[in-house]
């Protein structure tokens, strides 16, 4: 099974098959956050410094870092956020911008092996960006997507996949550091958008010899109790054979689904995390008193 190993200067997490599954927080993104966007803008960044301690505390094993703000220093944002991030926590970080010069100033503040959020199938966004990949030894998200834009077809989406990984390979960049997003499309629009994603899971993995993340709430946009939809699609996901994905560790729905989903798939020896986070505080462990023997 192909195992991609990402890691910060002090703790190294492995994603793959046979592995627990791996939640990378989603919070530290100004997208649609006023406050988040004023403060990064001013440089004030303890809110990011609050969101990743939540995050951390609530179970993630990777946070996605995100400055995306309009009209400002994003590359000098986003190295100043992930070096204080760093400075405070152990978590490895996947280092997050549609911006070329924010993934060169975030890489090269990084201390361990990043996963770099992201390629696509494009030709211009695959030559300045598997360079990077290769340079600075991470790991990369490759999107199922081309020039040709955003296909429905599954087997178009698997296509384009292998071609980023094709093309990685040829810059000396291995398999195992490609992670693909399949492209969760909205359940609402297309109806047959889970079962399609499941599907690709399963090809990526077992054909192509890849793991896989996404954003998970991708499938219930539009929709009421996104929540309710999310929980019920990382679930399957797990189970089709997607080790990782980008959502909100905050929601204990969903930290309760993966945590579920890891005990279902025995990737939680003896259900220790799962007894661990449970377990109710005032009940006492029973032990089984062996009789003996009647002489």
């Amino acid at each position: 099974m192909t195992e991609t190993i990402i890691s910060s200067d002090r703790k190294e997490i492995t994603i793959g098959a046979g592995n627990p599954f791996v939640v990378i927080g989603e919070r530290i993104n100004p997208t649609g956050r006023k406050l988040l966007t004023e403060e990064m803008k001013a440089g004030n960044l303890d809110r990011v410094l609050n969101d990743a301690q939540e995050q951390v505390l609530a179970g993630a094993q990777m946070l996605d870092v995100n400055a995306g703000v309009p009209l400002a220093d994003e590359p000098k944002i986003l190295a100043d956020s992930i070096k204080l991030i760093q400075e405070n926590f152990d978590i490895p970080l996947c280092i997050d911008s549609s911006i070329i010069d924010a993934l060169k100033s975030g890489l090269e503040v990084y201390k361990g092996k990043a996963l770099l959020n992201s390629v696509t199938g494009e030709e211009e966004r695959l030559e300045v960006v598997l360079p990077l990949v290769k340079k600075y030894g991470c790991a990369v998200i490759g999107i199922s997507n081309d020039d040709s834009g955003i296909s429905e077809d599954i087997n178009v989406r698997y296509e384009v996949a292998k071609k980023i990984v094709e093309r990685a390979m040829d810059y000396g960049i291995p398999k195992e550091d490609v992670i693909i997003d399949p492209l969760v499309m909205p359940i609402g629009a297309i109806n047959s958008a889970g079962k399609q994603a499941m599907e690709l899971i399963r090809m990526l993995q077992n054909d192509l010899g890849v793991n896989t993340t996404c954003g998970a709430s991708n499938l219930s946009f539009g929709l009421p109790n996104r929540l309710g939809l999310n929980t019920a699609f990382i679930a399957m996901a797990i189970a089709s054979g997607m080790p990782s994905a980008i959502t909100n560790p905050l929601e204990k729905e969903i930290m309760q689904s993966v945590k579920g989903a890891n005990v279902v798939m025995g990737n939680d020896p003896q259900c220790s995390a799962w007894i661990a986070g449970y377990r109710d505080p005032g009940t006492k462990s029973k032990r089984t008193r062996r009789r003996r023997p009647k002489s």
